[in-house]
């Protein structure tokens, strides 16, 4: 695996794929790798000739006061993860590089980035639209891969995507999940021992409300206030349970097949999110 810190050699190595006429698939991440990231490199890996994955803690998508600090970096592990995961290219660019004192560019998707997330962290999907912008002008990548578990920005990408003719394909990955089904994220590494079972109270919740659509309950906002009432029940601090249209993110009245139901919640300093999408009983795994 080659490993690149400046835009141009991470382009002479995409067009050097480009005259082997290999495709080229790319995961952009902010690193602390874990199981879900691995499951969409080796997604790219089946699909693509050249795999390239980014690893850039990306300061325009954290507000004053939240964790872009402490966000867990391990770069000498998550080398080791890609190289035996199948990428051929790790590219981290540097801060300063990447965004020079002179920057004054940023990228704004309306509408699916208002709610949710964006609205209790307002500007953060400027951030991730504008570092995405960058990295898929530098990358020209054939497809880009995302996990599910970040519903809202795969909305956000979507639309990115469509809107500025991006000739991308976008892969979306299933959520990758513990045992006891808290959703993988980089984050849960900031969570105490003594605070992770209740973590697991998230899904838990989010099960249960799909549970209820499947045996046939329409009532999106009576699913949206129950799993708000166990999440508080089980000692957690509720940002929101929203259920919406995946595609557009607005909030919808009926459970249908294919409406989401997210959550984000705060427990012990740590910002969790998850999401469910219902479907119908016969569609059940």
């Amino acid at each position: 695996m080659r490993t690149f810190s400046a835009s141009d050699e991470l382009r002479a190595a995409v067009a050097q794929a480009r005259r082997q006429s290999l495709s080229v698939g790319f995961v952009p991440t902010m690193g602390a790798l874990h199981a879900g990231h691995v499951s969409l490199v080796r997604r790219a890996r089946e699909e693509c000739g050249l795999v390239v994955v980014s690893i850039f803690v990306n300061p325009m998508q954290f507000a004053p006061g939240e964790d872009l600090a402490r966000y867990p970096r391990k770069p000498e592990a998550d080398a080791e993860v890609l190289a035996s995961a199948g990428a051929d290219v790790l590219y981290s660019p540097d801060a300063v590089r990447f965004y020079p004192a002179a920057f004054s560019t940023s990228v704004d998707v309306a509408v699916v980035s208002e709610g949710g997330e964006g609205a209790v962290r307002p500007g953060h999907f400027r951030g991730v639209a504008t570092v995405l912008t960058k990295l898929f002008l530098q990358v020209a990548p054939d497809a880009a891969y995302f996990g599910r578990k970040d519903l809202q920005q795969v909305a956000v990408v979507r639309r990115l995507i469509e809107d500025l003719d991006f000739p991308i394909r976008l892969v979306v990955g299933d959520t990758v999940r513990e045992p006891d089904g808290l959703a993988l994220s980089s984050r849960n590494a900031f969570l105490p021992a003594d605070a992770r079972p209740r973590a697991a109270a998230l899904s838990r919740a989010l099960f249960a409300a799909r549970d209820r659509a499947r045996r046939g309950e329409s009532d999106a906002r009576a699913l949206e206030t129950d799993t708000r009432l166990a999440l508080e029940a089980a000692g957690l601090g509720v940002d929101y349970v929203e259920a919406v249209d995946p595609a557009t993110m607005e909030r919808v009245d009926a459970a249908r097949p294919g409406i989401a139901l997210a959550a984000a919640v705060r427990i012990a300093g740590t910002r969790l999110i998850d999401n469910v999408v219902f479907d119908s009983e016969r569609s059940r795994p």
